[in-house]
């Protein structure tokens, strides 16, 4: 099973209709594989205190910001989130001349989390992660099976006023900065020539492989990938119709084009199939500080079945309960070696309703379109008033406590009835 999988795309004004920031992201995984969207809040840790990452222990941090989610239910990093600073964070599986790591260490999702747990900049994020990949490494399998597929990260990190691409090679990386425009990512190395931040040996170790002579122009793409690879020419072809999709709507993207090319089927980038996408990812983040960034996600697979459901960082929120999957603890088949002997149902109560719904689209016509269409009311009436906070700021943070809770119950009642 090849994976061909993920689409990571950030718009910045001129791009964007308003001074916002647009980001967007599918998440394509194993078909059986359970994503869900969950929230910690911002906590001060304790000076010795470890964080046991999906395979390996790190040192923790003195306080780490609020997150939220949307992660493989069993793993602890993430595929994409955001954090109450507004930095969101993607990352796509890369392969290139390096290979990757079959050993135990973190997971490029475990970077992802452990980035928004710790930077509120873009910049940052940048800074976190890659400290982080020199000490600890990266690898390990990163699906729930025995079959140990591994992969290099690339990294899509946005913030209120910028973003920044950063790939990865082992320990080695490069990283560029996008300060307008827009930019999407596949399964492949794009960073060229423009080198803003790269690990201090990453030309060295290059040259000393006979990847570069070390006098011609250095250009990260073409030294660190394979010359050829089924696996980036499948990519390829989808990074190529996301671009696309993205220059159409130049100028004018806003939250409803970008939720649109992650619902496109015939470019790929909604994928279907023994790999599909199983969560997707919008935000929405107003260059200016006063005004509250919103981040919406699916929970669930296939963003043309699902509806993007709204989340603002606000105080007080609870835990996203209906959207958690079940927790085993120490029993979990992941924890316990040799891992991956079972596989538990990890089903939250959305995708168990959201299952049932796309059956009857799928095998009755009209029924399938009613519920279809009413879903996508829903999300037009719930994004229709997310517009004016975006717009004119939060009066009572209150209200939205359980904003994406009450967009979640309303989702099922619309399964409900069918």
């Amino acid at each position: 099973m090849d994976p061909s999988s993920c689409d990571t795309f950030v718009a910045l004004p001129p791009s964007t209709e308003g001074q916002r920031i647009i980001f967007g992201k599918n998440s394509d995984r194993p078909c059986d594989e359970v994503q869900e969207v969950v929230y910690f809040p911002a906590r001060d840790c304790d000076a010795e205190e470890k964080v046991e990452c999906t395979y390996v222990e790190v040192e923790q941090v003195g306080h780490t910001y609020a997150v939220v989610l949307s992660r493989p239910a069993w793993l602890w990093g993430a595929e994409m989130g955001a954090n109450e600073h507004q930095v969101c964070i993607g990352n796509e599986a890369v392969w290139g001349r390096e290979s990757a790591d079959d050993d135990e260490a973190l997971l490029g999702m475990d970077l992802v989390r452990l980035g928004l747990e710790r930077a509120n900049t873009a910049e940052k994020a940048v800074d976190v992660i890659t400290d982080l990949l020199q000490k600890y490494g990266q690898g390990g399998s990163c699906t729930e099976d025995e079959c140990g597929l591994t992969y290099h990260n690339s990294f899509l990190i946005s913030d209120r006023k910028e973003a920044w691409l950063l790939e990865t090679s082992g320990k080695h990386w490069a990283a560029e900065k996008v300060e307008g425009g827009y930019r999407n990512i596949s399964n492949q190395y794009g960073i060229t020539t423009k080198i803003d931040k790269e690990h201090p040996q990453m030309r060295e170790y290059a040259r000393s492989k006979g990847w570069w002579d070390g006098k011609t122009q250095f250009n990260f793409a073409t030294v660190y990938s394979f010359m050829t690879t089924a696996r980036i020419e499948a990519s390829s072809s989808r990074y190529c119709e996301g671009k696309k999709l993205l220059e159409k709507s130049n100028g004018h993207i806003t939250a409803e084009s970008m939720m649109d090319i992650l619902r496109d089927k015939d470019s790929g980038i909604n994928m279907e199939g023994m790999f599909m996408t199983t969560g997707s990812m919008v935000s929405v983040i107003p260059t200016n500080p006063e005004l509250p960034g919103v981040h919406y996600f699916t929970a669930t697979p296939d963003p043309e079945r699902s509806i993007f459901k709204p989340f603002i960082f606000v105080k007080n929120i609870r835990p996203l309960e209906e959207t958690s999957s079940p927790s085993f603890g120490q029993d979990d088949p992941v924890k316990k070696k040799p891992r991956f002997q079972s596989k538990p149902d990890r089903k939250h109560k959305l995708m168990v309703k959201h299952e049932l719904a796309a059956a009857i689209i799928e095998s009755h016509k009209e029924r399938g379109q009613k519920i279809t269409e009413s879903l996508r009311q829903l999300e037009k009436e719930t994004m229709e008033k997310m517009e004016k906070i975006l717009s004119d700021g939060v009066d009572d943070p209150d209200l939205l406590v359980d904003r994406f809770l009450a967009s979640v119950k309303e989702e099922m009642a619309v399964y409900s009835k069918s």
